[in-house]
């Protein structure tokens, strides 16, 4: 049989195993004269009957000598025909093998590609269900641009907007979604009045970077320059720089110019007399306004004399982490300056963390007066004022998010705005914004930048 199935497998191998076959035969024949006698008859010329009985010779025996000679011959060619044969069956039991080798590896990458093919069709019809959410996204936000609501004023006003908070480092930010935007207030209002020169933001620029702090305790911080210095010592080029990281933070860094302070080389370092809370302090008419380390103490200290000229605790103001910034930092007290004079933004537990505005007396800090806006402090990333209006950014980390939401002192009313603000380091922990320079200043994540701003005016026309 297996002869057999060697021969339907190879031809050659066939006609090789029928010469065996008859040459084995020759043999047995062989083999059966050299065992017994052989007994034959047959006619002979004459026709008469001849019998004839042979016997083989002896073994051993000289006689015949060509016929044994060529028996050897013949096995000789058995022994390599059986080789021959052996060959052949082995090299088609390796063929067989090496199919079904062929067969599972098969079998394996058709399977890996079935699954990689049903693993694009599920990453397809996410990217369309992405796709569906965008679009049905940007049309409800379209749509509720164009939805009008009153404005309202007094006690607890309603904010018209809503809030998707985020928990990030223990910290919180917001992302404000706007609900309600009435289409008549993404315009200037024509008949608001308006300081000279004075106007509502309508674009922020790239952010400039100008210096990158040399150790961790510059993560976060305040740089600024005085917008209406006074004395001879220091002048409005005067840049100056308070690291916030740490718990006694006391030194207050003065570069003569932009071109030292971007070198990194500072005229003068103050040691302050209180420690400094966060990233609120400001500079304004020859002092450095800033809070108390845990407390809500604001303190007024004259730069020329380097002395502490008067202090004053802000009535009912939140402190040290009870209402800061969703960036944290225990921003609770937010000192800034603009065309009208200082300010102070923060909370109190009766606003329910809603942002308080106050005007300031410059010299005694006393609160001339104040106003309650109708968004939570903790919603928003950072927050200045400009032309006596409170502007607020969305976020401190998103590279490109929004100044979302603006309130006006003049007219009481707050309203929801959509101006586009890049934090280009993503952890932007102060903003401020300098009226003489026209400029907004920022330290975001080890960078001190500045921003280029345009007003729209009374007029209509934008100035910068």
């Amino acid at each position: 049989r297996a002869i057999s199935a060697v021969c339907e497998s190879c031809g050659t191998t066939k006609m090789w195993v029928q010469v065996l076959f008859v040459c084995g035969c020759t043999l047995f024949s062989w083999n059966l004269a050299e065992n017994q006698g052989a007994f034959t008859q047959r006619h002979d010329d004459k026709g008469q009957c001849q019998y004839i009985f042979t016997v083989s010779s002896p073994e051993g025996s000289s006689s015949c000598p060509g016929v044994l000679m060529e028996r050897d011959r013949l096995l000789s060619r058995l022994t390599l025909l059986e080789a021959l044969v052996s060959r052949l069956v082995g090299d088609t039991n390796g063929q067989s093998n090496g199919e079904r080798g062929l067969q599972e590896a098969y079998t394996q990458v058709t399977g890996e590609r079935d699954q990689l093919q049903q693993d694009k069709e599920r990453l397809t019809k996410q990217i369309q269900e992405l796709q569906r959410r965008l679009s049905k996204t940007s049309l409800e936000v379209e749509s509720l641009r164009l939805k009008p609501c009153q404005p309202h004023t007094g006690h607890r006003p309603n904010t018209g907007m809503s809030y998707n908070i985020v928990s990030t480092n223990a910290y919180q930010e917001m992302r404000a979604e706007v609900t309600e935007v009435p289409a008549s207030h993404l315009l200037p209002e024509r008949n608001q009045t308006f300081n000279k020169g004075c106007g509502e933001l309508v674009t922020v620029g790239e952010p400039i970077s100008h210096k990158k702090a040399e150790s961790i305790t510059g993560k976060y911080g305040v740089w600024l320059q005085d917008p209406e210095p006074q004395g001879t010592l220091y002048s409005n080029k005067t840049v100056w720089r308070i690291d916030a990281v740490g718990k006694d933070i006391r030194q207050l860094f003065a570069y003569e110019d932009m071109n030292q302070f971007s070198r990194g080389f500072p005229m003068k370092v103050l040691m302050l007399p209180e420690p400094v809370e966060s990233t609120g302090a400001t500079v304004y008419r020859g002092s450095l306004y800033y809070q108390r380390r845990q407390s809500r103490t604001i303190i007024r200290y004259d730069l020329t004399s380097e002395s502490l000229v008067n202090q004053q605790d802000l009535p009912n103001a939140s402190f040290h982490g009870q209402h800061p910034y969703s960036w944290g930092g225990r921003t609770d007290i937010d000192l800034a300056v603009d065309e009208q004079g200082l300010w102070a933004i923060y909370s109190t537990h009766e606003a329910k963390g809603a942002i308080m505005i106050s005007k300031l007396d410059p010299e005694s800090l006393e609160v001339r007066q104040s106003w309650e806006t109708s968004i939570r402090k903790n919603t928003v990333a950072n927050a200045f004022m400009m032309c006596g209006r409170l502007y607020t950014v969305g976020s401190y980390t998103a590279p490109n998010t929004t100044i979302n939401y603006m309130f006006d002192t003049a007219t009481n009313v707050g309203k929801a705005i959509a101006i586009p603000f890049i934090n280009k380091y993503r952890y932007n922990s102060m903003v401020d914004y300098n009226h003489a320079l026209r400029k907004l200043f920022a330290w975001d994540n080890f960078n001190m930048v500045t921003y280029d701003i345009r007003l729209l005016e009374r007029s209509g026309q934008t100035t910068s």
